[in-house]
C-alpha cells in the first residue's frame, strides 16, 4: 500500500515549503513520496527548488482538483449566508479558495497519506501515524477539541442537532495535520453531505476557516472512524504542537515538551509575509525562530541571514511614528 505525505503550498510559503521539506528529510527520513498541493498557479519558485528533490512532485490532476473546486463551491452556496457576509468584507467569492484543495489528496495518488500545512516543522519519524491508519481511517494529533469555535457556529440552534456536545468536545481537529485514506469520499457520498447542508445543517459551519470547518463536517458527518492521540497517550507521553505554547524545550534544533520529542511544530496564526521578511534579513524574533531558520537553511547555511542586535518582536507596538503615518494613510 502506497504511503506519502501532500503538503498544500505556492511560492507565497516558499520559505515554510523549504523548511518543511528539510524537516521531514532531517527527521523523518526520505522513504516517503512528497506531493504538492498546488494552492494556486504561484509555483515558479516552487518548481525551481523541486528539480533538486527527486522524491517530491506537483500534484497536476486538473480533473481532481477541478472537482473538489466544485464540491467547496456548493458547500459554501448551501450557506445561507457566507457569500453576503464575505463580500461585505471584500472578499470576492470563497473566502481562501485556495485552501480547499487540500480535500483532492482524497483521491490522490497515495493510498494511505499524511496531509502537512506548509507552516509545520516535522521533529520526529512519522511512522506511528501511518500505523495507526491500520485501525483508523482519519488521524490526527492536536488539541483543536478545546477550542470549538473555530471550527463550528456555536450560536447556531442546529449545531446540537447534528452532533452531540460529547462529540463536539472530543471529535472536532486543527485541519493543518492529518493522517487518511484514498477514496473514503466517493461521488455518492460528496452528494449525501451536500444533500444534508442544503437541506440547514450548513448554517452550523465556521466561515473564518472554510476548509476546516467543512473538513470536520466530512469526517464527523459522514461517521468516519477517526482516532486523536492528544486524546489517547497518557499526559506523561502526549506533547503540544502549537507555536502559541512558550514552554517547549529546544536540544540540537529538536523541539521537548517536559521531555517527550514532538513530532511537529506548527507555526499557526503567524503570517507568511513574517518568515519571508526574516528570510530576507529582517531582524524580527517569533516563537521557535532558531527552530525555523536551522530547517530553512540547512542545505544553504551559506545563506542564512546573519543578525547581530537585538530582534524585533514580531507583535511589537507599532511606534508612535508608525501610528502617525498610518493615520495619515501613508504606511500600512
Amino acid at each position: 500500500m502506497t504511503e506519502g505525505i501532500y503538503i498544500l503550498a505556492n511560492d507565497i510559503v516558499y520559505d515554510q515549503l523549504v523548511a518543511l521539506l528539510n524537516s521531514i528529510e532531517a527527521n523523518a527520513g526520505k522513504k516517503y513520496p512528497i506531493c504538492i498541493i498546488p494552492y494556486d498557479e504561484r509555483l515558479e519558485r516552487v518548481k525551481c527548488e523541486l528539480q533538486n528533490r527527486t522524491n517530491v512532485t506537483i500534484f497536476e490532476d486538473n480533473g481532481i482538483l477541478k472537482s473538489w473546486n466544485e464540491f467547496a463551491t456548493k458547500v459554501w452556496q448551501a450557506h445561507p449566508n457566507a457569500f453576503k457576509i464575505w463580500q461585505e468584507n471584500g472578499i470576492s467569492g470563497i473566502y481562501r479558495h485556495g485552501m480547499h484543495r487540500r480535500f483532492s489528496c482524497f483521491d490522490g495518488p497515495f493510498e494511505k497519506f499524511i496531509y502537512l500545512d506548509a507552516d509545520i516543522v516535522i521533529l520526529n519519524s512519522l511512522e506511528y501515524v501511518f500505523q495507526q491508519l491500520n485501525k483508523n481511517d482519519f488521524v490526527v494529533y492536536d488539541f483543536q477539541y478545546k477550542d470549538p469555535k473555530h471550527v463550528y457556529n456555536l450560536n447556531s440552534d442546529k449545531l446540537l442537532d447534528i452532533f452531540s456536545e460529547a462529540r463536539i468536545t472530543n471529535e472536532i481537529f486543527c485541519a493543518g495535520m492529518y493522517g487518511s485514506k484514498k477514496g473514503l469520499f466517493n461521488e455518492r457520498r460528496r452528494e449525501e453531505l451536500i444533500s444534508w447542508l442544503e437541506k440547514g445543517e450548513a448554517e452550523i459551519l465556521y466561515m473564518n476557516a472554510p476548509d476546516q470547518t467543512i473538513l470536520n463536517y466530512m469526517i464527523m458527518r459522514s461517521g468516519i472512524s477517526s482516532y486523536n492521540f492528544a486524546l489517547h497517550l497518557s499526559k506523561s507521553e502526549r506533547t503540544g504542537c502549537s507555536v502559541t505554547s512558550n514552554h517547549f524545550e529546544e536540544k540540537n534544533n529538536i523541539l521537548y515538551d517536559r521531555g517527550n520529542r514532538l513530532t511537529y511544530l506548527h507555526y499557526i496564526g503567524l503570517e507568511s509575509q513574517l518568515f519571508t521578511n526574516v528570510c530576507s534579513g529582517k531582524n524580527i524574533d517569533f516563537p521557535y525562530r532558531e527552530v525555523f531558520l536551522h530547517y530553512r537553511y540547512l542545505h544553504e547555511p551559506n545563506k542564512r541571514p546573519k543578525f547581530k542586535r537585538k530582534p524585533k518582536a514580531y507583535n511589537a507596538p507599532a511606534s508612535l511614528f508608525t501610528r502617525l503615518l498610518r493615520k495619515l494613510g501613508l504606511a500600512s
